[in-house]
């Protein structure tokens, strides 16, 4: 079995206040999680549990207060900025609620964007990134600008985004919360496919539903790990 995530004693704490009265908040206390490649794991808990931290950590835009991270073998719980940026940019793929799509670029070019902070040849990327689109179903909508889209079509072009880049990881908050539920069922759908093609995904979520369709589910609470089942 090949690790993708090692996550050894994580903690992350948040300070605020002055020096003299300074608040602590812990929002992950003590978490150890591995997950194998290709597997399919949700992240659940009520809001304040630490599921959103988790995937900021995972996603290395959150460096934790203690602990270790190991990513597809490599430590990467000290790196700096720069460092950090470039795993994220080779390693990891987003999908959000909220799309983040430039509007005034196309579909294909907002696909193309994580290639060319890579530096990759035009031709290279647009290549990539109208493959990336064909396999999410969008092949008829390179050319549409994220207004002239529907919401399942844009969190489909967010799919794209984060495959394009063929992660280790593929990291998605709450992915079906600002749509219709016929375009929720199909951007789940597509979920399950990239599962069976063997991408390892982690998706945080407060949906029964969304949660019910992953191998295993991680529960949460107080910033710890509280239950780990197998679903299937």
């Amino acid at each position: 079995m090949i690790q993708v995530v090692r996550l050894e004693g994580i903690r992350k704490v948040y300070r605020s206040g002055s020096e003299r009265r300074q608040i602590e908040v812990v929002a992950l206390d003590g978490v150890d999680l591995t997950i194998a490649e290709g597997e399919y794991l949700a992240v659940m808990g009520p809001s304040g549990s630490g599921k959103s931290t988790l995937l900021h950590v995972l996603g290395l835009l959150d460096r934790p207060s203690t602990g270790r991270y190991l990513l597809a073998g490599q430590d990467v719980t000290e790196l700096d900025e720069a460092a950090a940026a470039s795993v994220r940019n080779r390693h990891i793929g987003f999908v959000f609620q909220a799309f983040f799509l430039l509007p005034r670029y196309t579909a294909l070019q907002n696909v193309e964007l994580p290639l060319v902070y890579r530096g990759l040849p035009e031709n290279e990327r647009r290549e990539r990134a109208r493959e990336a689109l064909a396999s999410v179903g969008l092949d008829g909508r390179m050319n549409h600008r994220p207004n002239e889209l529907s919401g399942g079509q844009k969190q489909r072009v967010a799919i794209a985004r984060a495959l394009v880049q063929q992660p280790s990881l593929l990291l998605a908050d709450e992915p079906t919360g600002n749509l219709d539920s016929q375009s929720g069922q199909e951007i789940l759908e597509l979920f399950d496919e990239l599962h069976r093609s063997g991408r390892t995904v982690v998706v945080v979520t407060h949906e029964p539903e969304v949660s019910g369709r992953a191998q295993r589910t991680l529960h949460m609470r107080d910033g710890k790990v509280i239950r780990d089942e197998i679903n299937r």
